[in-house]
């Protein structure tokens, strides 16, 4: 039952007894709300032809009665029992067609009034989209005739969608494969009401398993049934007049994908037993292949209950995984399996092993590759080339090769070893492209495929397109963008030989629009959409990056920001504001090069400080904070240490430019960056005050690893214990102000970390204040919430810093 009241709660710690304030919900001052309350653009998908365009309309913000909905958390899944939808689907209010060659965008007639959309997708001939409406009741199936710009009703309120997207087309264009709720469903259990009858027991049969600390999962045997109840859908096979055909039998499906040629149907179920250790993505499933009128063909995999799992982020599961259908080939199934037992600790000459199997599966599958590394994927193009990847995360060393799928004796041929931090010399990505079976493989042309990069320098950013000869494996550059007053990004070529392709362009105060470039013709660049800055208040302010040096010479580099009309000449002396998030690196070199770029577009959100700038703060936004490990080293064995350094490097650097006072500077975080902001409060003088969102404070609570510490508590006891505020909650004398949304669903930040964080800091006598945002997740999306936050922190930040 809904609740008719929300409070919000807030305990202040200041004062010598627990109190808490009864707040209503507040907003920020006029020059961030006027920020905050924006309209959104639209987001914007296109055809493969770039004949039409979909404009998808959206609410900037969630509200609270949004969030106030029935919901049951189950096997890592947060459903709404009563719509059968994630809870936490964001959805869509209004649709609109545009031709690309006009200006003029139209209207999709026949929605539904409040329309809720969400799981949209284009038909194979892309002439049809597909998409799902949610009422008060349920979802219904809906699909839109992009030519006419008509939407009309397929089905009533009774498809499950608690698995995600549950439509899948047929080949035909004509046919959508939906999962419905069955017709005999049996009704939920109140676990308020159940008795149990008896305990809940698990048992550990002595094998060592580390698993890490997931949300939301299976607690007892009425948890176990409602999931069945929730999951279990049947298939129908519905045309394009609402005609439903039964397709298959009720079942817990988890996916189902058609092949390339549409003939045969890959569906993976869910199997008995569940467990109340690991999410859904580990529990038993079983993955059948049928043909398109739903004949049996092939059980091509089952996969047993997955709780027990090695050490490492190298760690995989034994037997068959990644199982998808090869692009480039009519019917063809390909997986891996681990040669080394899916234990990074055993020595092998080879990891993975691929496998391609063809369909009708009656012959055995054939070996395809075996790769020194993790298999990190194939991207496929023609018969006789596809792209090959292999990566280890412990090195950060990723190895890309050539292969001739038609000559397996071919040994592959190796084409980059390279750090994968290392941005400056990314080589890019294969382009693709749709191919007969409308699936994307590489872009081949006259021997050559060819490489879309970022484009990151120590002098900036410059995105290029490259040539890449198949037969020496040597790049020729074919374009690079020359910006240094906007940011070029490059999406995709459309025309091979014309030299056509899709960009985005964007700078500090132009919103990022679409446009078409011709890559041989000097200057030709044609508008594609027009979206306008809703930021205009804050056009004028000053945006730079700037970069710096740690004391041990690793380079830094962060976006500062400074009030419009700041006098650099006068250079009063302003509060600074640093946000950030620490990132590990296995070398230094990698550590100090830089992402950021001034000419992006200024998008304040409250994941940032930016909105403080039209408040008379200077704000340092994703200041680097790298945490660095060479060699055997691990990055957090010196965790405290880089994290101070890091910060002490930043102060000093936007003090040099005499910007500031260094005595009032305030740090904040979320998540990981809420971690980061407690550890330096409590290691460090450098700050005034400090504001941490939703993170986690006491690491013993995540003892088989956290962000990228893949030791145990037990292996390095000391490492765990240093790092975790809340062991060290007696230093911490510096105002701080603890954010968490009531409902967290990230793994590892539950909301008690922050509740027995702050009666810690309590008792200790610490100058901190907890806000528990009502109804909200790791991120926060309803309006009332984040406006309120925004007020919280300008109060926080006016009498602690500022003032």
């Amino acid at each position: 039952m809904k609740l008719k009241l929300l409070s919000l709660f807030v305990f202040v710690g200041t004062l010598s007894m627990m109190a808490q304030e009864n707040l209503t919900y507040q907003k920020p001052p006029k020059e961030i709300l006027d920020l905050a309350d924006y309209e959104r653009a639209p987001s914007v998908s296109m055809d493969t032809k770039k004949e039409y365009m979909l404009l998808s309309y959206r609410n900037t913000y969630k509200t609270l009665d949004d969030l106030n909905q029935e919901e049951m958390r189950l096997g890592g899944l947060r459903i709404n029992p009563v719509t059968n939808i994630s809870s936490t689907t964001t959805y869509i209010s209004n649709l609109k067609i545009r031709k690309i060659a006009d200006k003029n965008e139209i209207q999709v007639k026949g929605l539904p009034e409040n329309a809720k959309i969400t799981n949209i997708s284009w038909s194979p001939n892309e002439k049809k989209i597909s998409f799902s409406n949610t009422t008060a009741t349920g979802v219904e199936l809906w699909v839109l005739d992009v030519a006419s710009a008509q939407a009309k009703k397929l089905t009533a309120a009774t498809v499950n969608s608690n698995m995600g997207n549950p439509f899948s087309w047929f080949k035909d264009n004509e046919h959508i494969l939906v999962r419905m709720l069955p017709k005999n469903r049996p009704a939920l259990i109140d676990m308020k009401k159940d008795l149990p009858a008896g305990p809940i027991v698990s048992t550990a049969d002595g094998t060592v398993s580390q698993n890490r600390t997931y949300q939301d999962l299976l607690k007892n045997k009425t948890d176990e049934t409602n999931f069945e109840t929730l999951v279990t859908s049947e298939l129908y096979k519905v045309d394009l007049n609402g005609k439903l055909e039964l397709f298959k039998e009720a079942n817990l499906y988890a996916g189902e994908s058609f092949s390339p040629d549409g003939n045969y149907l890959m569906v993976t179920t869910i199997e008995k037993p569940f467990s109340y250790i690991v999410p859904l993505s580990r529990f038993p499933n079983k993955t059948v292949a049928y043909d398109a009128n739903g004949r049996l063909i092939k059980v091509v995999n089952e996969s047993p209950l997955n709780e027990i799992m090695p050490k490492g982020f190298m760690a995989v599961k034994k037997g068959k995984r990644n199982i998808n259908w090869r692009a480039d080939a009519p019917a063809t199934l390909v997986y891996v399996e681990a040669l080394d037992e899916g234990n990074p600790a055993n020595k092998v000459e080879y990891r993975d092993e691929v496998f391609t199997w063809e369909a009708p599966f009656s012959q055995a599958p054939k070996s395809f590759v075996k790769t020194v590394q993790r298999f990190g994927g194939i991207t496929w193009g023609n018969a006789t080339t596809a792209i090959l990847q292999d990566y280890w995360y412990d090195t950060r060393n990723e190895r890309t090769f050539m292969i001739n799928p038609s000559d397996l004796k071919q040994a592959p041929k190796l084409i980059w070893d390279r750090n994968s931090q290392d941005i400056y010399s990314d080589p890019g990505e294969f382009e693709t492209m749709k191919n007969q079976y409308g699936r994307y493989v590489l872009a081949i042309e006259d021997n050559k495929a060819f490489l879309i990069g970022k484009g990151h320098t120590k002098e900036g950013q410059f995105p290029f397109i490259d040539n890449f000869d198949l037969k020496t494996l040597k790049t020729t550059r074919l374009y690079q963008s020359t910006y240094t007053d906007k940011v070029e990004n490059i999406f995709s070529i459309e025309n091979l030989k014309k030299g056509d392709v899709l960009v985005q362009i964007q700078s500090k105060t132009d919103y990022p629009n679409y446009y078409f470039r011709n890559i041989k013709k000097k200057n030709s660049l044609t508008a594609i959409t027009h979206f306008k800055n809703p930021f205009e208040s804050i056009k004028n302010i000053h945006k730079e990056v700037i970069k710096y040096q740690r004391k041990d010479g690793v380079a830094l580099s962060g976006t500062l920001y400074l009030p419009a009309n700041y006098d650099k000449k006068k250079k009063e002396k302003l509060p600074l504001l640093i946000w950030a998030y620490p990132e590990e690196f296995k070398d230094k070199n990698s550590a100090g090069q830089s992402s950021q770029n001034s000419n992006e577009f200024t998008f304040p959100y409250y994941g940032s400080f930016v909105y403080w700038v039209t408040r008379g703060y200077a704000v340092l936004d994703d200041a680097s904070f790298p945490i660095v490990g060479e060699g055997t080293t691990e990055p957090n064995d010196t965790f405290i240490s880089q994290l101070v350094d890091n910060a002490e490097a930043a102060i000093n650097a936007v003090d040099k430019l005499g910007y500031i006072n260094p005595k009032k500077v305030g740090v904040g975080g979320h998540s990981y960056g809420a971690f980061m902001t407690a550890n330096l409060l409590t290691h460090s003088n450098l700050f005034a005050c400090g504001i941490a969102r939703s993170g986690a404070y006491n690491r013993t609570l995540t003892p088989f690893g956290f962000q990228s510490e893949q030791r145990n508590y037990w292996e390095v006891p000391e490492v765990y214990n240093t790092m975790s505020p809340f062991m060290n909650a007696g230093k911490m004398k510096t105002p701080m102000l603890l954010v968490h949304g009531e409902a967290d669903n990230n793994p590892g930040t539950f909301t008690l970390q922050t509740e027995r964080y702050f009666q810690a800091l309590k008792g200790l006598g610490a100058p901190v204040r907890m806000v528990i945002l009502p109804k909200e997740s790791h991120s926060y999306v309803a309006k009332e919430n984040i406006f309120h936050l925004l007020w919280e922190q300008d109060q926080f930040l006016e009498k602690h810093l500022k003032n």
